[in-house]
């Protein structure tokens, strides 16, 4: 086994993407019931190509992540409650965003839904994109293929913002951030 040499940040995006797969609500008809289904067949290569990173990264996050605790190699499923604390209490000091200078890009942190929705913000937060449609401060991605990636997934966009928000916001939009990613991790409170 590789030395463990510490998280990276590629691989929040990794792990948020599996438990994306993982916790995708399908609502059965008309009964407006929704319930959680695994879908069959998760593989690496398919979060390479979701993530536009390559597979080899994914295996050793994915070992990273496993011996952080943070992934259960068996059963290939995201421990969302140790994942949550971490998040929650941790991200913020271990990749420490501030914004930057403004830019064209794509909405993150409180500029993106779900924040977008319950706060109002005169200052914008995006990720550097030349496809961006909005002007606001830069926010460096985790990882620089995320901008592309969210484009085909947009509960991953939703919980990748939130977790800008959690880097760079201040206690208010922090605390809704955690709160919605709490809903979309599915941990009990």
């Amino acid at each position: 086994m590789k030395k463990h040499s510490g998280m990276r940040p590629q691989d929040i995006p990794i792990l948020l993407k599996v438990s994306t797969f993982y916790n995708r609500v399908i609502d059965l008809g008309n009964l407006g019931k929704g319930i959680i289904l695994p879908e069959p067949g998760l593989l690496k290569k398919d979060i390479a190509t979701g993530l536009k990173i390559s597979p080899s990264e994914v295996t050793e996050s994915l070992g990273r992540s496993a011996f952080a605790g943070l992934y259960d190699p068996d059963r290939k499923k995201v421990m969302s409650q140790a994942l949550f604390e971490f998040l929650q209490y941790g991200l913020k000091y271990t990749f420490p965003q501030q914004p930057g200078a403004l830019v064209r890009g794509i909405p993150t942190a409180h500029s993106a839904k779900p924040l977008a929705d319950l706060i109002q913000s005169n200052e914008p937060y995006v990720w550097p994109s030349a496809d961006g449609t909005v002007r606001g401060q830069a926010i460096e991605p985790l990882y620089p293929t995320i901008v592309q990636a969210v484009n085909n997934d947009p509960l991953l966009y939703e919980m990748l913002a939130l977790v800008d928000a959690i880097r760079v916001g201040k206690t208010r939009e922090v605390t809704l951030a955690v709160e919605e990613l709490r809903k979309r991790l599915l941990v009990t409170a």
